[in-house]
């Protein structure tokens, strides 16, 4: 049992000592006030002891002041060790699961996408907050009480050795049977622990999923369907905690029953001990008073063995994420873009999803030159947006190569890369901040006539008439704003800053048809001598194309000017036209 828990303390200080090591110097005061106070609380048996075999039995009442002078004193030193322990622990635990937590973060965002395409929300949300609060309670605490049980029985054992050799071995023997019930606890609640985290993963995903697709819920009615998924989510959580529960509280009630053998034994043996005159009635006071010393122990080797085993899961949980290593991430030797003059070329690009075998996208091959603006165009599930995806390297391709000047995009330092891409989505996304923050998304430096041509382009003027203007919170996805006024704030954040590549993907799906007018009227001029990939789903937005390549069966079939595909391809007429038949199996993402 001991060496189980040993080991996995060692196992969890590996691979998380590095975000004690800037506080050790607060661990180690921990370490000497915890040693010190179990130092003091030793000594008290002694000191009664002292009282008792002394002026208690000689009848000198003369003698007792001194020795219990010294009783205030060790108290007063016990009192002072305590409250350094458990500050100076505090603090360290709590700066410790701090960086742990900033870590973790900053590792989830270096992920690709596809690591987040294939986890749900709720399991990462609960890996964040309760398995990393988990990991910092066993190694700040249940590690370190798990040592200093092993020290005070040791300490402890020596002192009663000291007493009564006999009546030690006694003690010993009663506590034989904590290895047998630790073992079988430890088998059975190491599937407890990790059966209750997973479905706590999976009860924040049902809450999380509630809470941003709310109207879809209400819309349709079916707030009773996510009542009952979420109360049957909860009944298993609670089924599961409580089959800890019972496992724990059998456990403590085992561990809880040896030390109160061992008083009996001690008080029985010890008794007629002290009638043969082999130990003084003192002795058998501070024999005893150490058997209670060993009490909390008994009840930390119980509550240390339960956290050990939620550590051990948390820390499988976690490493399930931080074992996961950035696909998408710049290579050795990779470089910076300092200017960027926007010639993309893709020069038979393949592309499918990880974990799928099907293509995406294959042989694809386009040159965009410098200040052109190229329309994608194909039916619904032939690899549009995709191929938008493949330019910021959101994903990867996977073959064939990707230029922008001249160099595969691969090469390129992610920040710098992205840094030259201004990117607009379908479907767009806002967080939980100020309108200004979700435009201008942590650039360093963005001058208030940058901003404003950025809104007019946008055609986003309303957020002038926002309660508190550009610093008016718009709420979690933006869902305090239509769908046209969060797109042409996403079109406007992606305009911000004139980036030199533009990458929208039917950036005005949600708007008017005038809204949609005057926005395509200013970004004709924000497009002269920026290159720029637009992909098409609503043939008005053509306009602003200078070429049009047309996209089937993930390869692109044919390019030149609207006018030109109008008179030779049947397919883009019957695009356009919305003649064309789609067939079910053609629709994928």
């Amino acid at each position: 049992m001991a060496q189980g828990v040993f080991e996995l303390g060692l196992l969890a200080l590996r691979r998380y000592l590095p975000y004690l090591r800037p506080y050790i110097g607060l661990v180690v005061i921990f370490g000497i006030a915890q040693l010190g106070s179990l130092a003091a609380a030793a000594s008290i048996p002694k000191v009664i002891q002292g009282i008792i075999d002394g002026p208690i039995t000689h009848h000198q009442p003369g003698g007792i002041l001194p020795q219990a002078s010294l009783l205030i004193a060790i108290g007063l030193l016990e009192f002072i060790f305590i409250y350094l322990r458990r500050n100076y622990s505090g603090v360290a635990s709590l700066r410790m699961e701090t960086d742990l937590r900033n870590d973790f973060y900053a590792h989830l965002q270096n992920l690709q996408v596809a690591f987040h395409d294939n986890w749900q929300s709720g399991q990462l949300l609960s890996r964040a907050i309760s398995d990393i609060g988990t990991v910092r309670r066993f190694v700040s605490f249940g590690l370190i009480w798990f040592l200093q049980t092993i020290v005070t029985f040791a300490v402890v054992f020596v002192l009663m050795l000291n007493l009564d050799w006999q009546l030690a071995l006694v003690v010993v023997a009663c506590m034989l049977p904590i290895a047998y019930f630790s073992n079988r606890f430890h088998d059975k609640y190491k599937v407890i622990a990790r059966r209750l985290q997973d479905q706590q993963g999976d009860l924040t995903t049902v809450i999380e999923e509630m809470a941003t697709g709310v109207r879809i819920i209400k819309a349709f009615g079916r707030m009773p369907l996510m009542q009952k998924r979420f109360e049957d989510q909860a009944r298993l959580v609670r089924t599961t905690s409580l089959t800890g529960i019972d496992a724990r509280a059998r456990l403590w009630t085992q561990l809880n029953f040896l030390p109160n053998l061992s008083l009996v034994a001690v008080l029985l043996l010890g008794g007629i001990n002290v009638v043969q005159g082999r130990l003084t009635i003192g002795g058998l006071v501070a024999f005893m008073s150490y058997v209670f010393m060993l009490t909390w122990p008994m009840d930390a080797i119980g509550w240390v063995l339960s956290m050990s085993e939620e550590c051990q899961t948390a820390s499988e949980r976690l490493n399930e994420v931080l074992d996961s290593r950035p696909e998408i991430a710049d290579h050795v030797g990779a470089r910076a873009l300092d200017r960027c003059r926007g010639r993309i070329e893709f020069r038979g690009v393949g592309f499918k999803y990880p974990k799928s075998e099907d293509w995406v996208l294959r042989d694809v091959n386009l040159v965009i030159e410098p200040g052109e603006t190229v329309g994608l165009v194909g039916r619904t599930g032939s690899g549009k947006t995709s191929l938008a995806y493949l330019l910021p390297r959101l994903y990867d391709i996977a073959e064939g190569q990707l230029l922008l000047d001249g160099i595969d995009v691969r090469d390129l330092q992610l920040r710098s890369l992205r840094s030259h891409i201004g990117v607009a989505f379908e479907d767009p996304i806002l967080f939980s901040a100020s309108v200004h923050e979700n435009l201008v998304m942590g650039r360093p430096v963005v001058s208030d006539e940058e901003l404003k041509r950025a809104l007019e382009v946008a055609q986003a003027g309303f957020v002038w008439d926002l309660p508190w203007g550009l610093e008016t919170r718009v709420g979690e996805q933006g869902y305090t704003l239509s769908g046209g006024q969060r797109q042409r704030l996403a079109l406007a954040r992606a305009v911000l800053g004139r980036p030199q590549v533009l990458v929208l993907d039917d950036p005005l799906s949600s708007v008017d048809v005038h809204t949609e007018a005057v926005i395509e009227a200013s970004l004709a001029t924000v497009l002269e001598g920026v290159t720029a990939l637009l992909v098409v789903h609503r043939p008005s937005t053509l306009a602003l194309a200078d070429r049009v390549a047309l996209l089937d069966g993930g390869t692109i079939v044919a390019t030149g000017t609207h006018t030109e595909l109008m008179r030779s391809n049947a397919l883009y007429r019957a695009l356009l036209s919305q003649e064309y038949d789609v067939e079910p199996a053609e629709v994928s993402r």
